[in-house]
């Protein structure tokens, strides 16, 4: 099993504090090779990892075959990281309307440099790469059984399909027969991805896919502890774990704390942890005042003194298992640089396609 980077979330306090609950692989947020190659400093800072965290995975994003193993040489020289994905899925326009992500995998030639790129100069270090990716651009335009034979041939160690397309960013249903057809067509490990809410989830998309592990992403925001269920569920024990609204809170304070340590400063990880309030109280009887007011905390005094105020005794919100989390939206056209459908051959690097700062 592994947590999916999300950008702004998948730091190392958040990583620990899913650790915590089972053995898995607990990926990094996505850094861009080029910031990597030059040493970025937001990026140094978002490469860190716990003293204790084996494996450290880091996921990257690049256009560049040349960028993208100079980055890797990096990971190897400095001993960064030990295990490397690589982004072609995301599908937010910043990043397709370059080349990136998703876009990629249609200019089959350029995607599979990529890969061979990283492969080839993270072997000296015996450091795996695999990949993570979409179905295609849209229904018109489907490249995921393709691209994995592309990256099982370049060497990639496993592939990772999220079974949406890019034009369906995160609406809808996920299509995990195209996880099942990409499970037959390929000799790598394949892991699914998409509308893992529960552990059940996770057990029915192995049963019906044949896939080799799961990729969670948004199910668990405001719950780390659903590895330790995932990993009751692969292990085949029945328990999962529903705490009460004071064992959340516990939870919650951990993770701000965890925070405060990773930032070094509890201001700004006090207003980092602001996000999460609203996923860890999903479901619970919190009024509206009290959320309002948690979610512009800006101390842990504060955020502890608001801790105390909830119902500690208040049950888990059983009716919200299995519900969708984090972020939904609409399909959407996919924006691609000028030209970018007519010739999958090209293995010409979009120009300005890089970007120098890493994360959302």
């Amino acid at each position: 099993m592994v947590l999916a980077p999300m950008a702004g979330i998948t730091n190392v306090a958040f990583r620990q504090l899913c650790r915590e609950q089972g053995a898995g692989i607990y990926v990094c947020e996505m850094i861009t090779t080029v910031a990597l190659a030059v040493r970025n400093p937001k990026t140094d800072k978002m490469i860190e990892f716990g003293p204790d965290e084996q494996p450290r995975s880091m996921q990257l994003y690049g256009v560049d075959p040349d960028i993208t193993a100079k980055a890797v040489r990096r990971v190897v020289d400095e001993n960064l990281a030990d295990h490397i994905d690589l982004n072609f899925g995301c599908s937010v326009k910043k990043i397709t309307s370059k080349g990136g992500g998703s876009a990629i995998p249609w200019k089959r030639r350029l995607f599979g440099s990529i890969i061979k790129a990283a492969v080839d100069a993270a072997a000296p270090a015996g450091i795996p790469v695999t990949i993570k990716m979409r179905k295609g651009i849209d229904d018109d335009h489907l490249t995921y059984v393709e691209a994995g034979l592309i990256a099982q041939e370049a060497g990639a160690k496993w592939v990772a399909l999220h079974a949406r397309t890019a034009a369906q960013r995160y609406s809808g249903e996920a299509d995990w027969e195209s996880i099942a057809t990409l499970k037959q067509a390929l000799d790598v490990p394949v892991l699914g991805n998409g509308d893992i809410w529960e552990a059940d989830d996770a057990l029915r998309m192995v049963a019906e896919t044949g896939c080799d592990g799961v990729v969670v992403g948004r199910g668990c925001l405001g719950r780390p502890w659903l590895f330790a269920d995932l990993a009751a569920a692969f292990a085949g024990r029945p328990e999962r774990v529903m705490p009460d609204l004071g064992e959340v809170a516990q939870v919650m304070r951990r993770h701000a704390e965890l925070l405060v340590h990773w930032w070094g400063a509890e201001r700004e990880a006090v207003t980092d942890f602001r996000k999460h309030v609203a996923w860890y109280l999903k479901g619970f009887p919190v009024g509206s005042e009290l959320r309002r007011s948690m979610a512009m905390a800006s101390s842990l005094m504060e955020l502890d003194d608001l801790l105390g105020k909830l119902d500690h005794a208040a049950p888990f919100p059983v009716a919200n298992l299995g519900q969708p989390r984090g972020r939904t939206n609409s399909p959407a056209k996919v924006v691609l640089p000028y030209g970018w459908l007519d010739d999958r051959d090209s293995e010409l690097v979009p120009e300005d396609a890089e970007h120098d700062d890493s994360g959302g």
